[in-house]
């Protein structure tokens, strides 16, 4: 769970580069929604004096005492039991968490760092508020997943200033959840092509047998899609035995069941392509053409998943190590506007699925923003 990952890191520190790292602050309240049966929150409390858990958001942000106590804050609004629209969307309160955690800063005349797991709200307009609330109020705001900063092999990054004519992500997961991963995966290295991000202008979704023809008639690139599997460790076999064949179409469709893509175009920029395949790998590869060649730039964005019998998840690790930098520094380690765009392209991908898999015009996505100099992902 999301809330494990990361409060256990800052409780009990991690490993980080060679060494065991002890974060350079103390957790020291916490708000649970809810309590399962297999809570673990009062165990960690019990065990770490330092922390308490508090009944509300505004307690915990206080620690009792009526005025904002605390120097950064982390929301999780991720697994829990919550309701579903319509649409599939699970509707996590993050939206709510922010709502109560800006109560607390306008009412103590003052504002401190958050950061906020995964992307921003499964509603786009109170994301769009959540941004720019942050910017009213002028606080460090991170948000997103660990896909943009985890490992990569080829431990490469996309040269900043790159020209990016189509770009690709091979993926797994479903609707509603890993679209997200995908979509973050494709964005942390498209922002870096020339004159960085300027925004999407439309979205349309495929699905089912829609997803197999516009597989045959070209709408993305085959080359793109096979250069990115070729990154892959898990790909399955498309045949009896040990093969390193990639698949035919005809062994895809017995491979994947529910196939999806998410394709949309930049404003002065790349045509992208997010391929949701469960059942064909089960991790997240990149692919693109950069700067008029032909010949697919690919890597795989390294996020190995526990094998059920612990909790390590390590790829939270240099998440959680961005967001403490941001903690100490006072100024966000990457920008939230990448989040944004993310968000709204995960919400648009469901709404286009929904409404027939129509393509959606998505000018509410003009977002502009420059990526950061340095890039985040983890190397060592």
């Amino acid at each position: 769970m999301h809330a494990q990952h990361i409060v256990d890191r800052f409780l009990d520190g991690y490993g980080w580069n060679g060494a065991h790292h002890y974060p350079a602050m103390d957790l020291v309240a916490l708000y649970v929604d809810q309590v399962g049966p297999k809570d673990l929150s009062r165990e960690r409390a019990a065990r770490h004096p330092t922390m308490k858990i508090y009944p509300t958001i505004a307690g915990a942000l206080t620690r009792g005492t009526g005025k904002l106590a605390v120097d950064g804050v982390v929301l999780v609004g991720e697994h829990g039991t919550y309701p579903r629209n319509e649409k599939g969307q699970t509707q996590y309160p993050r939206y709510e968490f922010f709502s109560e955690i800006v109560k607390v800063y306008r009412a103590s005349g003052r504002a401190v760092p958050l950061f906020s797991d995964k992307h921003l709200s499964w509603n786009w307009p109170w994301a769009r508020e959540m941004y720019d609330t942050a910017r009213e109020l002028n606080f460090p705001f991170m948000a997103g997943s660990s896909l943009p900063v985890t490992w990569r092999t080829p431990s490469v990054d996309m040269p900043m200033g790159s020209r990016i004519t189509e770009a690709l992500c091979v993926c797994y997961g479903g609707v509603d959840s890993y679209d997200f991963h995908g979509l973050e995966t494709i964005q942390c290295m498209v922002e870096r092509r020339q004159g960085g991000e300027t925004g999407v202008e439309w979205l349309e979704a495929y699905r089912g047998e829609r997803f197999w023809k516009a597989l045959s008639d070209g709408v993305w690139s085959r080359s793109l899609m096979e250069a990115a599997m070729s990154r892959s460790f898990t790909l399955a076999s498309a045949r009896p035995g040990f093969t390193h064949v990639l698949p035919t179409t005809d062994e895809l469709h017995r491979l994947v069941r529910d196939p999806v893509a998410y394709q949309y175009q930049h404003k002065a920029g790349p045509k992208c392509t997010m391929l949701l395949m469960a059942g064909l790998v089960r991790d997240f590869t990149f692919a693109a053409y950069v700067d008029g060649s032909r010949q697919p730039w690919s890597t795989q964005m390294y996020l190995p998943m526990p094998d059920g019998r612990t909790t390590l998840a390590n790829f939270f690790s240099p998440q959680m190590n961005a967001v403490e930098q941001m903690f100490l520094t006072g100024r966000a380690t990457y920008p939230v506007e990448r989040t944004l765009l993310t968000t709204g392209l995960t919400a648009a991908g469901i709404d286009s699925l929904y409404r027939d898999q129509i393509r959606l015009e998505t000018p509410h996505l003009a977002i502009r923003y420059q990526p950061t100099a340095e890039s985040t992902y983890w190397r060592t």
